[in-house]
């Protein structure tokens, strides 16, 4: 066996080379690696090898490039070369796959003559979700492959797919059961076939069949497009994703190649995949708690308990069967509880992803009780109750009796200080917030709140558990709201300022859609309800909301709200009476109208959040800047391809932010618009928030 590389070794079985490559932990397409395998097909060549099998150790093929060679000096030989000594050998090429082939890693399968992959192999070009498009030849391979609308969407959405797919739309040549060896022997055998049968040397580049069914075709695009709009509203890189697969319906190879770097270049040096990227990282880096070990001990969670079946409590229950875990849920009586679990039934049903025997697989993991002494066997107990301190202190009080020893109790609270419920028990080192968002079943977010008290040992389990239930998990301290309420509620102040001073609530939320959030603060309370916390007994009329809520407007569910909402299709239309409720209401307290321009809306509402940001950072609240960018990405639709508010706020400049925000806080009132001192120091150092680390 020839070392050819730290990652690549080179040996022979009988005639056949066999180049393996071991890059831990999932065989990035490094430097190294491209080197030896650019020396192994020409030493495999030279040394009068009959075919060549490529392989992977360890637990994947490719699964992609180094990313953190982006943006460094290039080392070695480039892809493009390494693609082309194995498509250009003069022996047949067999790719042998598990694992996962993905991105640069499938971009170098498709240069081999012929591919062969075990059952459980997943193959994708993700880079749309990097801001990137596939730019190793992948846009004008795989629709030859595999056809235009299948490589569209594969592309445009990220999507794996599975041995079998592959199989069928021939991707894959073979498909083959069993484990590595077996894959190893199938491909060595395949290897002999091709050249016992004199199989030609296929070159992908060289099919057309497959394309010049979507030649010319301009409508099919179209209907992609469209198909397409809503959900990649804002992203560049599926647009340009679908300019390359139309290069290689109607260019040739070598002219669609040329438009694919031509757009690579133009999205790995813009600044969407910049965020994209960098998000990629600072998602992963949520999960690391310097005083937290990795070896911490973990509680082993075998039950969940669950107390509350409302909206809340179902679809934090449904998140632990969802993965094959017992849940209790308790309510206070037989009718709510039925309704709840009547709830979870049909949200199950409804979902196109599960079997109808999935669902009675998962229903039947789910004990309904109103009892909550039926919590004495669970290893987890999370209250979904009413947000208040009284009633939570109080369940937390009976949870402290009823629990066993090392159960941890969390509550879900948005809102309330952890460290004031964790004072009603025996055991607060045992208490942590889990804050799910709603819809619970749905929202990847998890805000995991550590109190003064919480045990190492229960962090690390929860942290834990959020992975274990496909939920993005961010660890945060006591403050009101947290991370993400916290940075919120400034946004909610100034949008409330803003239309009394003559923006519009259209106009507000236009903008702040326009800039890529998926509501504006205003359809966000219409689709909530304008009532929820609202009383008629007690309305003085003091607000917006309350003379909205007086007049019988209560949002999308009654059809009248900020807007009024057609019967049908729920599509909301801009009111004028309640521009004209506003107007009058806005003139007796004392606001003097004017017209306000599209630029201030977007600065009065976005910087109050990144200084509280700033201030959460300086208090120690969240670890790190871009824990908060992870926040908001993922609880409350910050459009991923501006990295989230605290990316966003270098990317404009924090002399420029901190110049608006002292500008604005002259005249106007709140605490809102008092400066950061982190945000000033960094500005005046020429530091970055989304960099700062506690």
């Amino acid at each position: 066996m020839a070392q050819l590389s730290e990652s690549v070794t080179l040996d022979r079985e009988g005639d056949v080379a066999v180049i393996t490559i071991d890059n831990p932990p999932v065989n990035a397409l490094s430097w190294h690696v491209r080197q030896g395998l650019a020396d192994g097909f020409a030493q495999a060549v030279e040394g009068g090898a009959s075919a060549i099998v490529l392989i992977c150790a360890g637990r994947t093929f490719i699964a992609g490039a180094d990313i953190s060679e982006f943006g460094q000096k290039p080392q070695g030989p480039s892809l493009h070369d390494t693609q082309l000594a194995m498509e250009n050998a003069p022996v047949p090429v067999i790719a042998a796959i598990h694992g996962t082939a993905l991105g640069g890693g499938l971009e170098v399968a498709l240069c081999a003559h012929y591919r062969v992959a075990l059952d459980s192999s997943k193959f994708g070009l993700p880079e749309v979700n990097l801001g990137l498009l596939p730019g190793a030849g992948g846009t004008q391979r795989l629709p030859r492959l595999v056809g235009v609308p299948k490589a569209l969407d594969m592309m445009t959405s990220g999507r794996h797919i599975g041995a079998a797919e592959a199989l069928g739309d021939g991707l894959i040549d073979e498909m083959v059961e069993g484990d590595h060896d077996a894959l190893r022997n199938a491909a060595l055998a395949f290897a002999a076939r091709a050249v016992a049968n004199n199989m030609p040397l296929a070159k992908v580049r060289d099919r057309d069949e497959k394309v010049a069914e979507a030649r010319g075709n301009e409508q099919l695009f179209a209907d992609f497009r469209a198909t397409i709009a809503r959900k990649t509203r804002g992203f560049l890189a599926p647009e340009y994703n679908v300019r390359c697969v139309e290069a290689a319906a109607n260019l040739p190879f070598d002219e669609g190649l040329q438009v694919e770097a031509e757009l690579f270049r133009e999205l790995v040096t813009g600044s969407q995949s910049a965020a994209q990227r960098y998000y990629f990282f600072a998602e992963r880096a949520a999960n690391k708690i310097p005083d937290v070990p990795k070896d911490t001990p973990l509680v082993d969670i075998q039950r969940v308990g669950v107390l509350g079946a409302g909206t809340m409590g179902g679809g934090i229950a449904m998140n632990f069967a969802n993965i094959g875990i017992p849940v209790t849920i308790v309510e206070r009586d037989l009718e709510s509880l039925d309704r709840g679990l009547g709830v979870v039934r049909k949200n199950y049903e409804r979902s196109r992803s599960t079997t109808a025997e999935q669902v009675e697989q998962r229903m039947s993991l789910l004990t309904g009780s109103t009892d909550k002494a039926d919590f004495a066997d669970c290893d987890l107990v999370i209250e979904a109750v009413f947000e208040d301190m009284e009633l939570k202190k109080s369940v937390f009080a009976e949870l402290d009796q009823i629990c066993k020893p090392g159960a941890i109790m969390a509550s879900n609270t948005s809102f309330l200080d952890i460290d004031e419920i964790a004072s009603a028990t025996s055991r607060p080192e045992s208490v942590i917030g889990m804050h799910f968002f709603s819809p619970a079943n749905v929202m990847k977010l998890l805000e995991v709140i550590r109190g003064e008290q919480t045990s190492a040992s229960v962090i690390a389990t929860a942290m834990a558990l959020g992975k274990q239930i496909k939920k993005v998990a961010v660890l945060s301290r006591v403050c009101p709201g947290f991370i993400g309420n916290r940075i919120l509620a400034q946004r909610r102040f100034e949008a409330d300022r803003l239309i009394l001073e003559g923006a519009t609530p259209e106009q507000v939320d236009r903008v702040l859609y326009d800039f890529g959030l998926p509501m504006g603060p205003f359809a966000m309370m219409d689709l909530a309800g304008l009532d929820i916390g609202w009383k008629a007994e007690t309305s003085k009329g003091s607000t917006v909301r309350d003379i909205l809520c007086e007049s019988g407007r209560r949002g999308q569910k009654n059809g009248r709200g900020y807007y009024t909402y057609d019967p049908e299709t729920r599509a909301a239309t801009p009111d004028p009476e309640v521009v004209a409720m506003i107007r009058e209401f806005a003139i007796s307290k004392g606001y003097e109208q004017r017209e306000v321009t599209d630029q201030e809306v977007l600065e009065r509402c976005l910087y109050p959040m990144i200084n509280e940001g700033a201030k959460i950072l300086d208090e120690g609240v969240a670890i790190r800047g871009s824990d908060v960018d992870v926040v908001w990405v993922n609880g409350y639709g910050w459009p991923v391809y501006r990295g989230g508010p605290m990316f966003w706020a270098d990317s404009v400049g924090l002399p420029e932010v901190v110049a608006k925000i002292r500008e604005y806080g002259e005249r106007l009132d709140g605490d809102h618009w008092e400066l950061s001192p982190l945000m000033e120091k960094l500005a005046t150092e020429g530091g970055q928030l989304h960099q700062f680390s506690n």
